[in-house]
């Protein structure tokens, strides 16, 4: 039968004794261990007996240390073993001292959080290098299967992730890309002007949407548009334990998740780039053909004649690469979601800063090697 917490102090002629009986439990403790710290404060060297406790838990057990003040002299303790041993690792932890950190201040606060930035950046670039590492492993297995097992490979997905990343995004590249390739033509026709060169906005307009613009803009669009979506995706499953139970069922998510989604949008990536090129080069055509008069044929013309098909191939080396880097980023973020909303919200934000940040320095990377190779 349970019974609560009680003591009574007997001031013998050597030292006072204080004789619990009870349970000395968190649900039975009560007012008990209060009482017991009032009782023998000022008192020096009181032994406690613990022989008649019959329960006690780490609750009991903190208000006989505390009642003892800490540095608990188990010589004077009288109680069964295992008493004493919980005796023994409450009072060792009552002792330790809090460690109180001097967070950095001014210029020391300044320098401590730009080296943290950057050990963050490195090990998030070490981290999303061998996550690709991963993918292009597991994309060569799949390129394998095609020949030996294509039946193995799971085509609805892909299918799937291309139509959801691929045709559905076609109005939104094309509209923007529409508007830039104008934007382009009106800045150089006012720029050109004063030299009396207008006609050459023609070659600025096929060599900035062809070489550039296209694949560029392709690519912050999906960054934001299909990147976001897998994290979010991956990171709801995450939250669901499905991907677990994937694990459980001896399924691999890296290949049931990540690899379609990669194969998807290395497909869609170069049909995209081409429509955003068209696009491009019809906006630039609309603002030539009303500003300068130049017309259609004409237009298209000088672009076979002065520009031709080399840039738009450069484009195209360029989209295998944003490929990975957004279905990467974008998957290795939702599978990094933790348990709660809050961990979901974060990692689709940095999928689509991670992944707009990577197009744009993965371009300018590859505008320095093709100005060395003079292509």
């Amino acid at each position: 039968m349970e019974k609560a917490a009680e003591f009574s102090l007997i001031d013998a002629a050597d030292r006072p004794t204080a004789v619990l009986s009870g349970d000395w439990t968190t649900t039975h403790l009560g007012r008990a261990g209060e009482a017991l710290s009032q009782t023998v404060a000022g008192r020096s060297e009181v032994a406690f007996d613990l022989s008649k406790v019959r329960r006690l838990d780490t609750a009991g057990a903190f208000a006989v240390v505390r009642a003892a003040g800490g540095g608990l002299n188990l010589d004077l303790v009288s109680a069964r073993p295992e008493s004493r041993r919980l005796l023994e690792l409450v009072d060792a932890a009552y002792q330790v001292k809090p460690v109180i950190r001097v967070e950095p201040r001014g210029f020391h606060q300044m320098t401590t959080r730009i080296g943290q930035g950057v050990v963050s950046l490195g090990q998030e670039f070490l981290d999303t290098m061998a996550f690709q590492g991963h993918l292009l492993m597991a994309t060569l297995r799949t390129a394998g299967r095609l020949f030996t097992s294509p039946g193995k490979i799971r085509w609805a997905p892909i299918f799937s992730q291309m139509e959801r990343a691929g045709l559905d995004a076609i109005p939104i590249v094309a509209v923007t890309t529409f508007f830039i390739g104008a934007v382009v033509a009106l800045l150089g026709v006012n720029m050109l002007r004063q030299f009396g060169a207008e006609v050459f906005v023609v070659e600025l307009i096929g060599v900035s949407m062809i070489r550039e613009f296209n694949i560029v803009i392709t690519a912050v669009l999906l960054s934001g548009r299909s990147a976001s979506a897998f994290a979010a995706e991956l990171g709801s499953m995450k939250m669901t334990q499905e991907v677990d139970a994937m694990q459980v069922m001896g399924v691999d998510p890296f290949e049931a998740l990540v690899l379609p989604r990669f194969i998807a949008m290395l497909i869609t990536i170069p049909l995209l780039t081409f429509i955003a090129t068209l696009a491009g080069l019809l906006g630039g055509l609309v603002v030539t053909w009303s500003m300068l008069g130049l017309g259609p044929v004409f237009f298209l013309q000088r672009i076979v004649d002065s520009v031709g098909p080399t840039h738009f191939y450069i484009a195209l080396t360029k989209a295998p690469v944003m490929a990975g880097v957004i279905a990467g980023i974008g998957c290795r973020q939702g599978l990094l979601v933790g348990g709660d909303v809050e961990s979901l919200g974060r990692r689709v934000t940095a999928a689509v800063v991670h992944s707009i940040f990577a197009v744009i320095m993965l371009d300018a990377i590859f505008a320095i090697i093709f100005m060395q190779l003079d292509i």
